[in-house]
């Protein structure tokens, strides 16, 4: 039977050292999440950082008028920048973090956050490359949002949703993408249906199926 260290050690063994390791096996509590459970609503109080041990988890931003925008996935081996931000600053959530896939993730209590930034270089390191990946991930996101047309986005979004699950078919439907795309269904059905013209997918009833010389 595989343990909870015997997990962490798989993903997180060649990162932390072995005191680190024992550190988060006995204080944190792994949680088993299912598709479109939300780890993290908006105004939460973040009591937990989560590290991802299975699965993927989508981080959206919310505006004023209650438009949603996707700012990343987080895989396996990550965690959430944004929640770091929030535990480290006290404040409210202003992200919400939903499961894409059914996943595992350890959840830390926030107060061993500053903790072992002090007292473990190699998690001050992990906690500062977050940060770094996470922002670089947003940087594209405010790219496309500013340069790419709607058709070039949602086939990059369908090529990540690829590289996340590892297959070339996705269960997902249209309402889902316009969500988060920020789009409308009827706009994202009509691309879609522009791009099953074009050979670049094929669509069947809540299952989109890419061409994998698109991805």
């Amino acid at each position: 039977m595989t343990t909870t260290l015997d997990k962490i050690n798989t993903h997180y063994g060649y990162v932390f050292e072995n005191e680190l390791i024992e550190e988060i096996n006995y204080v944190a509590n792994l949680r088993k999440l299912n598709e479109g459970d939300a780890i993290i609503s908006y105004g939460d109080t973040i009591k937990y950082m989560p590290l991802l041990i299975k699965g993927s988890i989508k981080v959206f931003r919310e505006d004023e008028k209650g438009n949603e925008v996707l700012l990343y996935y987080l895989e396996k081996g990550d965690t959430c920048a944004m929640s770091l931000s929030c535990c480290l600053g006290n404040k409210k959530s202003t992200i919400q973090a939903v499961v894409e896939e059914e996943s595992e993730v350890l959840l830390i209590p926030i107060n061993y956050m500053n903790e072992w930034i002090c007292k473990y270089e190699t998690w001050k390191s992990f906690v500062f490359n977050s940060y770094n990946s996470r922002f670089d991930e947003m940087l594209k996101v405010i790219d496309s949002l500013a340069f790419m047309k709607m058709d070039e986005r949602l086939l990059k979004h369908l090529n990540d949703k690829c590289m996340i699950t590892g297959s070339f078919e996705l269960s997902v439907n249209h309402r889902e993408l316009a969500l988060e795309l920020n789009s409308s269904r009827e706009v994202i059905s009509r691309l879609l249906k522009k791009m099953e013209l074009d050979g670049k997918i094929v669509l069947k009833r809540n299952l989109i199926v890419l061409n994998e010389s698109e991805v």
